[in-house]
C-alpha cells in the first residue's frame, strides 16, 4: 500500500493492532465502493492521523479467517482498535472527516 497505508494479514494484524489506535479497512479488489475508499484513506485520513494511529487495509480474499473474525459480512468494514479491541464500526463509503475524528475520539 502507499501513502501511509499498510497492508495487514493474519501473521500481523494482532501484532499491530494490540497498541495504540489502528484504523482497519477490511476491503477486497472487486469491491467498488472498496475503490473509492482507499484514495479517501490515503490522502485524506493517513496523513492527519500521522503519529497518533496507523491506518491500514486488509484483504478479506486473502485472509478469509481475518474477515470471519470480525463477523465481516458487507465491505468496505472499518473497524477502529484501540490497544487491540474494537471500539468502533462502519459499513459502507465513508468520509474521510469522519474516520479522522473517530480515530481522535479513540484517542
Amino acid at each position: 500500500m502507499a501513502n501511509g497505508v499498510i497492508e495487514l494479514n493474519e501473521s500481523n494484524f494482532e501484532e499491530t493492532v494490540a497498541n495504540g489506535v489502528v484504523l482497519v479497512d477490511f476491503w477486497a479488489p472487486w469491491c467498488g465502493p472498496c475503490k473509492m475508499q482507499t484514495p479517501i484513506l490515503e490522502s485524506q485520513v493517513a496523513g492527519q492521523v500521522e503519529g497518533k494511529a496507523v491506518v491500514a487495509k486488509v484483504n478479506v480474499d486473502d485472509n478469509r479467517n481475518l474477515a470471519v473474525k470480525y463477523s465481516v459480512k458487507s465491505i468496505p468494514a472499518i473497524f477502529i482498535f484501540k490497544n487491540g479491541e474494537v471500539v468502533k464500526q462502519f459499513t459502507g463509503l465513508q468520509k474521510g472527516a469522519d474516520l479522522v475524528a473517530a480515530i481522535e475520539e479513540a484517542q
